[in-house]
């Protein structure tokens, strides 16, 4: 079976946990028997040198230049749909949501993953002029079949754009570990603290992390919070901080590699997840790698991908989050449990087996013609 990939999300991301799914599925799909190629004439992706070069069809730049972007999109566009023309696959699978089809129809079924429904449920919080959206239904409405990553992802697609449920499929995302070259980080910690990984703004819902723990009059001036990437604190932050009367370094913003952020997971006394949403979210699989308990929001995707290896709260609800902090630090005995379960837990999730699984719905919807 002949599988395309397009250029969407390889013109898009240089890094990135949607190129880096695409990665992984061009990996895993040669054992399925699926012949598997990526069509990106120009693209600027560095995990695309993961792959042999007879899998990848495109040149790598180290960036497009300034105010080209737009320009280097329409021509891989044009040239990508020439270049699958020619393989002629059973299966066509865009990478990201176009507002024009890669390709012909005719030469093989269509298939699209959504990775969460964002967006739609927190439109607020990007530009008006955001067409991700609109360009998204689009795409939905033209493929033949659409994977998404949780089954929380999929209720929301169906009802939020109206998709007949027979046309969506789930497929869980797979995980594997930092750190391939062994390199190791040590951390001088004299003091327990919360680990916060990832953007903090909006529907992130860092602030009641931070307002929990201030709450916590007993041991609350005890407990750091370290928030690893996402940038600088911005000002509206520092002045939260502050008002909450955190002590100095109490609250602190840390970045670097893969190896810094396993040391953090290590030594964390937990890890906080408070998000409103998530379409699945990998930090708490990263969080069970490294021993380091899971503490998280009770929506969306992630009771589904957590189950009994984490402690959940009410993201609108500090006491809520506070109550839980609480017990994570006084009882020794709960936090090894939720290490044990976290460690079986991220067992469940491969990348065979999103593999496997995804060369499962290619070839039943190519045969059926669909």
């Amino acid at each position: 079976m002949k599988v395309a990939f397009d250029y969407q999300t390889f013109a898009l991301q240089s890094y990135g946990g949607i190129s880096r799914y695409f990665v992984k599925l061009a990996k895993g799909l040669d054992v399925h028997g699926c012949d598997t190629r990526i069509f990106a004439p120009l693209h600027r992706n560095r995990y695309l040198a993961e792959l042999d070069d007879n899998k990848v069809q495109g040149f790598e730049l180290n960036d497009y230049p300034p105010k080209t972007a737009r320009l280097f999109l329409r021509l891989n566009h044009s040239l990508c749909s020439r270049a699958i023309s020619r393989f002629a696959p059973d299966v066509i699978h865009e990478t990201y949501f176009s507002k024009h089809p890669t390709s012909s129809h005719k030469l093989g079924i269509r298939f699209l993953t959504v990775y969460d429904m964002i967006h739609e449920k927190f439109a607020s919080q990007f530009p008006g002029r955001d067409q991700t959206s609109q360009n998204k239904l689009l795409a939905v409405q033209r493929a033949d079949h659409v994977i998404c990553i949780s089954q929380s992802t999929r209720n929301d697609l169906c009802d939020l754009f109206d998709i007949d449920s027979s046309k969506v499929s789930v497929v869980h995302l797979g995980f594997e570990g930092f750190n391939a070259l062994g390199k190791r980080r040590q951390l001088s910690v004299s003091r327990p603290y919360l680990l916060y990984v990832g953007q903090r703004k909006g529907y992130k819902n860092f602030q009641t992390v931070l307002r929990a723990l201030a709450s916590l009059t007993n041991i609350g001036r005890e407990i750091d919070v370290v928030a690893f990437g996402g940038g600088a604190f911005c000002q509206e932050e520092v002045g939260l901080i502050n008002s909450l009367g955190f002590s100095d370094r109490q609250v602190r913003q840390m970045s670097g590699g893969d190896d810094l952020l396993e040391a953090l997971y290590e030594k964390a006394l937990a890890f906080v997840y408070p998000s409103y949403y998530e379409g699945f979210g990998l930090p708490p699989l990263e969080a069970m790698a490294y021993k380091c308990p899971v503490i998280s929001s009770n929506t969306s995707s992630m009771p589904e991908v957590i189950g009994d290896a984490g402690l959940f709260f009410d993201p609108s609800s500090a006491d809520d989050l506070a109550s839980i902090i609480e017990s994570i630090f006084f009882d020794s005995e709960l936090r090894n449990k939720l290490i044990e379960k976290g460690l079986r837990r991220k067992e469940l999730f491969t990348w065979h087996k999103c593999s496997e699984e995804t060369a499962v719905l290619y070839k039943k919807y190519a045969k059926n013609g669909v």
